[in-house]
């Protein structure tokens, strides 16, 4: 015997001589566990169904008001900007147009690279900035989230639609699809904000969030060596060996010096405009002019010295005009359908939980409540009308909304301005991009999804939490290795296995007295805490229900079975009281019930008997109602584990000293 062990033994060897003698104790005040008065059965599911999906109480603001005035109420719930635009002002709108104006230079250049990421024609990435922010500052409730494509959404987006079709040989049936995918995505999101489903991308955690986003980046940056480095033939796979291996075998012959260089000087400039921006934060302009400025350098440059000539690839045409109606181009029936349906769930739910993610953020920065359902209502909207009017998915961009953020932005109306930036690019300025190399477009990518790759994360989650870190690095080795849907598959399933775990096993602890006081806490924690002779004290710390009842009354049972062996093999009297302290146990259900009643048999077999101390509202209540109460008896549940162990311990120490 270890000796730790032969110390607990000698402590409850004092605690068996210093037990004092019941004769001389005076009974002290007990307070009865309380038992709640019987609600009405339609009271208790409109409070669970409230706490359940309404637990923000929106309703709360149409309380006592006249009919007229909820209409009012009604149409601001729907769009924010018919509350706030009331008070909106001059002051305002200076910081909007400086905002604005910014993000649209940052927006520009990133839209026509994120489309080649999603494998559509350049314009549909400027189309997407023009839509969907528009009808996001009408129905949005953040001050600071800037719309548009993204990168990791586009190559998710661009990934799933190149199993489908092959963007290259079916261009129309590709662009169909992503329209249509686009169209279900803006349905799913707006669902699950009407239905106040918002719960559901919390299942999808931090860790895996942040293990994805970094693979993601990992994955966007190797796609653009195709064009950093001038290569014409490409393999088709995302995974890192497939993208090395096609790298190296071009080397020889299909490197391209012109290209390498221009890509090279932007790229490092880039990251020095990046760098200047983080190091003093007055300057953060710089970073968000900076890809404006290389594309229209870059350009030049091409444009005299007729680079094109020489083997560096070049934007070409890109259709001027604003977007054009596309919903004809949805297919509503036939094979594409389903299709469309299973890749916009799957883009839709991780643009939302990326754009809820940044709005959170900057609205906890600025201290504004954020209604995250609204939000998800706002982003459908959004993409349902984007889809119908050419754009693919978008989210809110954490670059742009960052920039948005430092530039003063002070409502949506950034939003709006950024929007009639794009509509008078889309007029008048796209055929100035024909001679933008694609280097510059890979350059300005690179620098922008290295943001994404938050190693600060994940060395905090390995500290924390190793089996968090686990599901971060598994999303982060699938995205890597295997596929940016493989990676997404894993980020989920690692998330739903966490879930799992530990619901199917919660905690448990042994507890103990601490020193000169009425405190019971677990002695794991606390190694000064003495535990009380003949008495064994276990606390859950977790709700009991079908998936755990069966291990809690294994593991209480286990428990018991070690402490006694422990004192037997010490020449003392084993256990004869289990207190269960209840206090953690949230809710209880027939299984739970049927666990400890097969608890009780199981110790009354042992000749122990079982005591529950503090159960909540919910938990003493079905335990009346199950008439478990009576089996063990109402003396046999306290409202402290104090009172249990005061109670117990004057029973036998006559006995056993």
């Amino acid at each position: 015997m270890g000796r730790s062990s032969v110390e607990a033994i000698e402590t409850k060897e004092m605690d068996y001589q210093s037990l004092p003698s019941p004769q001389h104790q005076q009974a002290p005040y007990m307070h009865k566990v309380g038992v709640p008065p019987k609600q009405n059965l339609f009271d208790e599911f409109k409070t669970t169904v409230k706490e359940t999906l309404f637990a923000d109480d929106p309703l709360r603001s149409f309380k006592d008001q006249s009919r007229s005035r909820k209409f009012v109420l009604g149409w601001q719930a729907v769009f924010p900007i018919l509350d706030w635009g009331r008070s909106y002002n001059v002051s305002k709108f200076r910081g909007d147009l400086i905002a604005g104006l910014t993000i649209a230079s940052l927006c520009i250049p990133q839209d026509i690279g994120y489309s080649k990421l999603a494998n559509l024609a350049p314009q549909y990435g400027l189309y997407s900035s023009f839509v969907p922010p528009l009808i996001y500052a009408f129905m949005g409730s953040s001050r600071d989230i800037a719309i548009g494509p993204v990168a990791v959404v586009s190559l998710l987006l661009g990934s799933l639609l190149s199993n489908e079709i092959d963007p290259t040989t079916n261009p129309n049936e590709y662009r169909r699809l992503a329209f249509t995918a686009t169209f279900f995505a803006g349905i799913t999101q707006a669902t699950i904000g009407i239905l106040r489903l918002g719960f559901l991308i919390d299942f999808l955690s931090h860790a895996a969030v942040v293990g994805f986003m970094g693979g993601a980046a990992i994955t966007i940056a190797l796609q653009q060596l195709k064009g950093f480095l001038g290569i014409k033939k490409f393999t088709k796979e995302t995974d890192i060996i497939s993208v090395m291996k096609s790298v190296w075998r071009s080397a020889h012959h299909g490197w391209n010096l012109p290209t390498i260089l221009i890509g090279a000087t932007f790229l490092t400039f880039l990251l020095f405009a990046k760098y200047t921006g983080k190091k003093n934060k007055k300057l953060f302009w710089i970073p968000a002019i900076a890809p404006l400025i290389s594309v229209i350098l870059s350009t030049f440059f091409v444009y005299i010295t007729h680079a094109e000539k020489k083997g560096v690839e070049i934007v070409r045409d890109i259709e001027k005009g604003i977007n054009p109606p596309s919903v004809s181009e949805i297919y509503f029936t036939g094979d594409y359908l389903l299709k469309g349906l299973k890749i916009g769930i799957v883009a839709g739910m991780i643009a939302l939980t990326e754009a809820v993610a940044i709005g959170r953020t900057f609205a906890s920065m600025k201290d504004y409540q954020l209604d995250g359902n609204k939000e998800m209502v706002a982003l459908g909207a959004m993409n349902v009308v984007g889809s119908m009017t050419s754009c693919y998915v978008t989210t809110g961009s954490f670059s742009r909304s960052a920039v948005n953020y430092m530039a003063g932005c002070q409502t949506a109306v950034s939003n709006i301005i950024m929007s009639v930036v794009v509509f008078l690019t889309l007029l008048f300025i796209t055929p100035l991009f024909e001679y933008t190399p694609n280097a510059i477009l890979a350059a300005i990518i690179i620098s922008a999804v290295i943001g994404l790759i938050d190693y600060e994360a994940a060395i905090l989650i390995w500290k924390i939490d190793k089996f968090d870190f686990v599901a971060c690095m598994g999303a982060f080795f699938g995205v890597v290795f295997a596929s940016v849907e493989i990676g997404l598959l894993i980020a989920v399933s690692i998330s739903f296995a966490k879930i799992l775990l530990q619901v199917t096993r919660p905690r448990t602890a042994i507890l103990g007295k601490i020193p000169r006081t009425n405190v019971y806490r677990n002695i794991q924690q606390y190694p000064e805490a003495t535990q009380v002779p003949g008495v064994l004290i276990v606390r859950v710390d977790s709700a009991i229900y079908f998936s755990n009842s069966n291990y809690t009354r294994e593991r209480i049972l286990r428990w018991v079975t070690d402490e006694d062996e422990q004192l037997e093999s010490a020449g003392f009297p084993k256990i004869r009281f289990l207190i269960v302290d209840m206090s953690p146990v949230t809710d209880i259900d027939t299984s739970g019930i049927h666990a400890f009643e097969e608890l009780h048999r199981s110790l009354q077999k042992r000749e122990v008997q079982l005591v529950l101390s503090n159960p909540g509202r919910q938990v003493i209540d079905k335990l009346h109602a199950s008439n478990f109460v009576s089996q063990i008896g109402e003396d046999k549940i306290f409202l402290t584990v104090a009172d249990a162990v005061l109670t117990c311990s004057s029973k036998f120490p006559d006995e056993v000293v």
